[in-house]
């Protein structure tokens, strides 16, 4: 499979898998569709862009459950619950464990288009800072020990002859090694070098008051 968002939806009762495949296909989405919780995840596909319209009762795997078990594979698909037996305390305990709508049915065709747009934009923007994040890791991982060491230096708002201080060295030195530290995480700025640094844990500057 593509890279292409997807509407994964698992539902037991075929008349309702149809149901829903023809209405999310008829405004525009591309639907795959499983009978049952196993089935969907034997297909491997809890990595890929979308979002996920699942039945909460079903024979075997329960929605829950494979909600419970998606979230230890640390898929980002968002979940959609779709219940005709649903109560105000199983949605409350869906939302809690990370769904991001929960629907009863007969559910209403506006409804559940809004929320699965809403879900796949949501698990856009969740794959772009994901992917963002790597990038950065993936920079960082380039840079020798001594580029690190100087880079978090920097990051803290040391300048370069206090840098130099810190790791006993000379000025000169350390420009040369921030040069090197700006080309190989490809920014220009300073504030740009903080703000991804700060991405992935390596912390700013304190704030002043």
């Amino acid at each position: 499979m593509t890279s292409t968002a997807r509407v994964f939806l698992v539902d037991d009762q075929a008349a309702i898998r149809k149901a829903l495949s023809r209405l999310l296909t008829s405004a525009g989405f591309e639907v795959v569709a499983f009978e049952c919780a196993q089935d969907f995840l034997d297909a491997g596909l809890d990595q890929l862009p979308g979002c996920l319209v699942l039945d909460l009762a079903m024979p075997g795997i329960g929605g829950l459950a494979l909600q419970q078990l998606l979230s230890a594979r640390c898929s980002s698909l968002p979940v959609i619950f779709l219940t005709g037996q649903g109560d105000i305390a199983t949605g409350v305990h869906a939302m809690k464990l990370g769904a991001f709508d929960f629907l009863t049915k007969p559910v209403d065709d506006e409804q559940l288009l809004g929320a699965v747009a809403a879900a796949i934009e949501i698990n856009r923007q969740t794959r772009l800072a994901y992917a963002e994040v790597a990038s950065i890791r993936s920079r960082l991982a380039s840079l020798t020990p001594r580029e690190r060491e100087v880079l978090e230096q920097v990051v803290l708002g040391q300048l370069n002859k206090q840098v130099a201080a810190e790791l006993g060295t000379v000025e000169k030195t350390i420009k040369v090694h921030r040069a090197r530290v700006m080309e190989k995480m490809n920014v220009r700025t300073l504030a740009e070098l903080v703000r991804i640094a700060n991405r992935v844990g390596i912390p700013a500057p304190a704030s002043r008051p």
